[in-house]
């Protein structure tokens, strides 16, 4: 059974849901002001975990002046954000730091005015315009947190951006200042922060692709929300989860009796390749080896058969009729089978649009079916939605933007909210969608959401994708076998994807992870 703290890392959060959750906690009896204590010490504690002050510097202290005690500009604004931010300066300016306040902001929320009120009896210099700011270590962001939903305007825009060309380090509280809660947009103009403090329950911003570059490093501040208060919010509203270590292990490996064999253990069908497109083959090949999966067959113009079956000696490699162009032009299965002994079809990478009577073939297929690169270009041309709408069997979807745009060219801007666009192109298609990305996002039909919340610029390459379809592919395979929900199964390998190329970019840097290099890192990701 999960522990409380698993559960509290899978939850997201939306602006609207973390404010009722609030609400609840503040009617139960805890005060506001007693909850700002609680959190605010616990971010003055993470500070000085980082930035040690004099006495306590260790060789890995991050200090700009060894010298001298830290000097730590505090960012203040006029809601509870700028209270929490107030509170941490001045729990810091007790254990010996050296801290200044920028409060900007003429009206404030009267417990952040009582504590800037007691911040100048303390005698911390306060100022009002960022030209009389002095020198320091680092910034502490607290001029708005999660909710803001308008453009920030001059003057508050010119300053962030004035502070933003500092090179200090920000660390900022619960969410980097101009960003949207829900979709993470810049509005107008956002903090850069090096490191972000999420208070409570991760908000959605923080699985945006967009906001990514404002967040910097994330951490989760854990103040012991009840998990009676996230649900009673919650309820039965689709969910939306981080995919975590524990969740994605809690599937993998995919265990077996002792008595059982091959067939028993997945038979996937990869329908991939093209003469121009060899490679495509090979690489989704590999990732479906990693998978694990008992029995393995890869349909591939006749031609390049002899390189499929030097690569992969263990696969059965169906050699097809090619068109001119060196696509597959029929599918051709050895005697005695037919899409139906296959517990599913991986189709796609390198396949040329030149193959759509294959894809056309395969999506009229009862198997359970994955379709990317140019299996999701052909499905496109015939109409994503109401073709699939026909579908009986399970279909997951693998698009990257550009491809999800042209699948769904109605449903929301994937690049403004991926989570909202990934749920209705679900919703209205009935197939589970995989939308890949710095953060890639997963949704079923019902409104459900997974999203993998940490990957690796390393897996932005060429054929990258294809190793996903095939580790994907061999994961569906097995699961067909064995019974284990669909979602679990395209969010596992999601995550065991991400997690190979995050080991390989330590090991090798980000320059150093081809496609074919990432294979070679898929168990290793297991045993990490």
């Amino acid at each position: 059974m999960q522990n409380r703290q698993e559960k509290i890392s899978q939850v997201v959060v939306t602006a609207g849901q973390m404010r009722d959750i609030e609400e609840r906690i503040f009617a139960a009896g805890m005060p506001v002001a007693a909850l700002m204590e609680k959190v605010a010490g616990l971010i003055a504690r993470r500070i000085q975990d980082i930035y040690p002050n004099l006495g306590q510097r260790g060789k890995n202290s991050k200090l700009l002046s060894p010298s001298l005690n830290p000097r730590i500009g505090i960012l203040v604004g006029p809601g509870h954000n700028g209270g929490d931010v107030l509170v941490v300066a001045r729990e810091l300016y007790f254990r010996g730091y050296e801290v200044w306040i920028y409060s900007p902001f003429s009206k404030l929320k009267e417990l952040t005015s009582q504590h800037l009120q007691y911040a100048q009896s303390l005698g911390i210099p306060i100022y009002q315009t960022i030209e009389q700011l002095p020198n320091s270590d680092l910034l502490i962001d607290g001029l708005f947190g999660y909710g803001l939903e308008r453009n920030l305007t001059d003057p508050i825009a010119s300053a962030i951006n004035q502070l933003n060309e500092l090179s200090v380090p920000i660390y900022s509280i619960d969410l980097a200042s101009g960003l949207h809660t829900d979709t993470g947009e810049v509005l107008g103009t956002a903090i850069r922060a090096t490191h972000t403090f999420c208070l409570g329950l991760w908000k959605l911003a923080f699985l945006q692709d967009q906001a990514l570059e404002y967040l910097g490093k994330a951490e989760l501040i854990d103040f012991d929300i009840s998990l009676a208060d996230v649900e009673a919010v919650l309820k039965d509203t689709p969910r939306i989860k981080r995919i975590t270590p524990a969740t994605a292990l809690a599937t993998l490996p995919l265990l077996r009796p002792p008595v059982t064999h091959k067939y028993q253990e997945g038979h996937l069908l990869l329908i991939c390749g093209s003469r121009r497109y060899a490679g495509g083959a090979i690489l989704t090949g590999l990732g479906a080896r990693a998978s694990g999966v008992g029995m393995l067959s890869i349909a591939v113009p006749e031609s390049l058969k002899p390189l499929l079956v030097s690569h992969l000696p263990e696969a059965l490699i169906v050699g097809c009729p090619e068109t001119q162009t060196g696509a597959i032009a029929q599918l051709q299965l050895p005697e005695k089978t037919d899409l139906s002994s296959f517990n599913a079809i991986a189709c796609g990478p390198g396949l040329t649009r030149d193959a759509t009577p294959i894809v056309q073939e395969v999506i009229a297929s009862e198997r359970p079916l994955i379709l990317d690169a140019d299996g999701l270009n052909i499905l496109a041309q015939m109409g994503a939605i109401a073709t699939l709408k026909k579908r009986q069997a399970v279909t997951v979807l693998t698009p990257h933007t550009g491809e999800f745009q042209r699948l769904f060219a109605d449903v929301a801007d994937a690049k403004h909210d991926r989570v909202k666009a990934v749920r209705q192109a679900a919703a209205q298609s009935g197939a589970v969608v995989l939308l890949k990305g710095a953060r890639t996002a997963i949704a079923n039909p019902e409104g459900a959401v997974w999203i993998v919340p940490e990957s690796t610029p390393a897996l932005a390459r060429g054929g990258s994708g294809d190793v996903l379809t095939g580790l994907l592919g061999g994961l569906l395979a097995q699961a067909a076998t064995k019974h284990i929900p669909i979602e679990d199964i395209v969010a596992t390998a999601a995550w065991w994807h991400s997690q190979a190329g995050i080991i390989a970019a330590q090991e090798r840097t980000e320059l150093g992870v081809d496609a074919f290099t990432l294979t070679q890192y898929l168990i290793k990701a297991l045993s990490n």
